[in-house]
């Protein structure tokens, strides 16, 4: 007997799936048939969606909500499109896009429709994963321009810091016991005494 399956993907984990969800709650698909990964969509190596692929049978439906739940590369959408209803004989139901339907129109024309529609909408996905990549990159440089700091925030160096650090550079005592003495790693206390250094002179 055929199944109908729902595949949602979220990028991380803050993200939620609850529209998703509910569009497949609508489709009265069960919970068991519902599989999720809350990993980037730059590939197709998710353990819930190879999970669902193993499941599938011809026949069966597979439901996504857009394009961009199953994934954001250009090639590889159009690769798994075509393993899915051609290999695996499954039938695809994009929720928000009616012409990204393998039930209907199996003759020539319709195939072809379907499949130019799918070949600009993964254009489309692609791209925007791009942009937004883009805009980050620029983002993230404007603000380094700006005096942004990324990363950890850093930490204050110790009380006695100064006074180890002296009776180090006169050599009164190893790395190893200033590093100890300030509760630090010796690489953490070689790299604070050079930018202390830097500071001071």
């Amino acid at each position: 007997m055929e199944q109908t399956y729902g595949y949602i993907r979220v990028s991380s984990t803050d993200q939620n799936e609850g529209r998703q969800r509910v569009a497949f709650e609508r489709l009265a698909i069960p919970d068991d048939h519902i599989f999720m990964d809350k990993l980037s969509g730059k590939d197709f190596q998710r353990p819930q969606y190879q999970e669902l692929v193993a499941c599938l049978k011809p026949g069966d439906q597979l439901c996504v909500t857009s394009i961009d739940r199953l994934g954001r590369n250009y090639e590889e959408i159009q690769q798994q499109w075509r393993f899915l209803s051609r290999e695996k004989k499954v039938d695809i139901l994009v929720l928000d896009m009616p012409l990204l339907d393998t039930r209907r129109d199996k003759d020539l024309l319709g195939t072809f429709i379907a499949d130019l529609v799918l070949q600009i909408l993964s254009f489309v996905a692609q791209s925007e994963r791009e942009n937004i990549r883009k805009r980050q990159a620029e983002g993230i440089a404007v603000a380094k321009r700006n005096g942004v700091r990324f990363g950890p925030k850093p930490q204050p160096l110790p009380k006695n810091f100064s006074e180890i650090f002296l009776l180090w550079k006169k050599g009164s005592i190893s790395v190893t016991e200033a590093a100890k003495r300030t509760g630090m790693a010796r690489s953490t206390f070689r790299k604070k005494a050079r930018s202390y250094t830097e500071i001071c002179s």
